[in-house]
């Protein structure tokens, strides 16, 4: 799992990375303007802000990856005491908030709880029959396993971590293909045809007019 961390306390970013790299790959930066830009380079399967940086806010961060249909989920720290920062963080879209100072098992637990709800883990139950490994990108049926192409489990993954919402074509060609080399609709219909021959047509539905919602 990779992990983005936006903190600029140095002696708490270095406790942080240091705790954090025994199980997870973790880019860190002290700026947000850095931050965005790491965003647009590279994927992640986790985002932790520190509110409040010297160069903006990772609210503010926050809201601007969501318009670009970035649905990462989004860990805060904070010194803050006052609630409108709680409620400005979820309504950004955050997963979860985490006051300094705390335990860094409260972080490990939290980020696992993350994992468990986003569907982070290498090995996800998709079905009472269906296992899927992230990472070698293969699909367990009952006693038969079949290989993913790439594009295949990254769009599987994505419909399974946002299994609680609409995903429209647009998001996935804007999340899985670069602009200059961004295909048709068509690829997407080719992709979704082939997952759900692999696991069949009631966990991928169609929402008219709107998109795809694992089932």
């Amino acid at each position: 799992m990779k992990i983005l961390l936006l903190e600029d306390d140095t002696a708490l970013a270095n406790i942080l990375v240091d705790f954090l790299e025994d199980n997870y790959e973790v880019v860190h930066t002290y700026s947000m303007k850095k931050a965005l830009k790491f965003c647009e380079e590279q994927k992640f399967d986790l985002y932790i802000f520190d509110i409040n940086v010297p160069d903006g806010d990772g609210i503010s961060l926050l809201q601007e990856l969501r318009e670009f249909h970035d649905e990462t989920p989004a860990l805060f720290i904070t010194a803050f005491e006052d609630i409108k920062y709680l409620k400005s963080a979820f309504g950004a879209g955050a997963s979860d908030y985490i006051k300094k100072p705390f335990d860094l098992e409260e972080l490990a637990q939290r980020i696992e709880n993350i994992k468990r709800h986003f569907g982070l883990q290498s090995s996800i139950q998709l079905a009472k029959n269906i296992v899927f490994d992230t990472k070698m990108h293969i699909l367990e049926i009952a006693d038969k396993r079949v290989k993913l192409s790439q594009k295949e489990s990254e769009c599987l993954h994505y419909f399974y971590k946002n299994r609680h919402r609409v995903v429209s074509s647009d998001e996935i060609l804007q999340n899985f293909w670069e602009y200059e080399n961004m295909p048709g609709d068509d690829a997407i219909r080719t992709l979704v045809k082939n997952l759900r021959k692999y696991i069949g047509k009631e966990h991928i539905m169609n929402v008219r007019g709107e998109g795809y919602k694992f089932e």
